[in-house]
């Protein structure tokens, strides 16, 4: 804690923190388009939908006529493949060209995250829909930006949580049931990576971020077996809620210092491979997780991380997460492709750096190739010989 040079005393706050804790509303429930329709109408009159090739033609029979029995002017907007610089750039003059008055991001992840950002560039609220369970990117003020090829290029922090949040159970329930699993993975990953980025911090909100953090993944683990053989019941309701709700309060109460780690500076090295693509992003944050275990196992010694990473390899196979490049689709691989994900996971503005630690890119792949061996085995890759293979 940093003290006043004229008093020694400790300052209230180190610095101005601005958090963008939760969206202004939240509305939940089955079938609830209707009603949500005069919610948005209070918001504005001529809101754009953007969305992607799956999500638009949804949301045409299940909200559009809602709207326009309330007399709002809707224009649609496809975002494409990704949220690209490309892709806001023309839905910016799309959305000027519709004189829109609000942004309605519906779909994914990367629908949420085109959706807050163009909102943002305009300076328009912005309501989302989320259509399946996979991220938690319908609650939070951050926009992840890719590169026209789909790889992971920065993220860009908003000034705020959305206008309003609308969490349809029955639109949930039409993605395929994959996208719920990784949105699980995506979730769980909020403890082990905030337990690492709050840097042990004895501040309050700090350590409710944790906490809540904790109580996510005690959920997922309790209840995401049933609820994915129960769809549309109270306890796969409960799992969405965690996925797309409750992972967005660690986030939204922690900021920035409660976010990411080395589970997710994994994903963003996995998305230069074009081959990792067809994988969705929670599904490549799982992996990240034990990758991360990984290396607190074979950098600290860390036997915690060791049973960590063994009882979640024995959840992702009781679920369907990935546990290996091999289940990612990366088999085939070489090494020196797997070198340059560990060169981006490792840059130094990646989130790697969070760990209490210094790990390489060598170091890193060791992990990435050995995230199911024993406890205290190492890696079959030895780092002379993934520097050799990687040159």
């Amino acid at each position: 804690m940093v003290k006043t040079a004229m008093t020694g005393e400790t300052p209230l706050l180190d610095s101005l923190t601005t958090l963008a804790i939760a969206p202004a509303r939240v509305m939940r429930g089955r079938g609830i388009l209707e009603p949500v329709s005069e919610a948005i109408a209070r918001i504005g009159q001529q809101p754009l939908v953007i969305g992607g090739d799956r999500s638009l033609p949804l949301i045409e029979s299940a909200l559009l006529p809602h709207l326009a029995s309330r007399g709002l002017a809707v224009g649609q907007g496809c975002y494409g493949a990704d949220c690209s610089e490309r892709a806001t750039r023309n839905l910016q003059q799309v959305a000027q060209q519709h004189g829109a008055d609000v942004i309605i991001a519906v779909g994914g992840g990367k629908a949420m995250d085109t959706g807050k950002l163009v909102a943002h560039q305009l300076d328009l609220p912005i309501v989302t829909i989320p259509t399946s369970g996979a991220t938690c990117a319908a609650w939070t003020a951050l926009s992840n930006i890719y590169s026209e090829q789909g790889a992971f290029q920065y993220d860009v922090a908003l000034p705020t949580c959305p206008e309003l949040l609308v969490l349809d159970y029955d639109l949930i329930a039409t993605a395929p049931q994959r996208t719920l699993v990784a949105g699980i993975g995506d979730a769980i990953a909020k403890w082990y990576e905030a337990s690492v980025s709050s840097g042990q911090s004895e501040r309050t909100l700090l350590i409710n971020a944790v906490q809540q953090a904790r109580v996510l993944r005690d959920i997922l683990f309790q209840k995401s077996v049933a609820a994915l053989a129960n769809p549309g019941t109270p306890v796969w309701c409960d799992v969405v809620d965690a996925t797309v709700l409750m992972a967005g309060v660690t986030g939204g109460i922690g900021g920035a210092q409660c976010r990411t780690v080395a589970a997710h500076a994994v994903h963003n090295g996995l998305t230069q491979l074009s081959a990792s693509h067809d994988m969705l992003h929670g599904e490549k944050v799982a992996y990240g997780i034990l990758v991360q275990l990984r290396l607190e196992e074979m950098l600290q010694g860390n036997q915690l991380a060791s049973s960590s990473r063994q009882q979640l390899i024995k959840f992702y196979r009781a679920i369907g997460l990935p546990r290996t490049l091999t289940d990612l689709g990366l088999a085939d691989c070489t090494i020196a492709q797997l070198h340059q994900v560990a060169e981006v996971a490792c840059q130094p503005q990646s989130d790697i750096h969070r760990l209490p630690f210094d790990v390489t890119p060598v170091q890193l792949l060791a992990a990435m190739v050995s995230t199911t061996a024993p406890v205290a085995v190492a890696s079959g890759l030895n780092e002379s010989e993934i520097a050799a293979s990687s040159s």
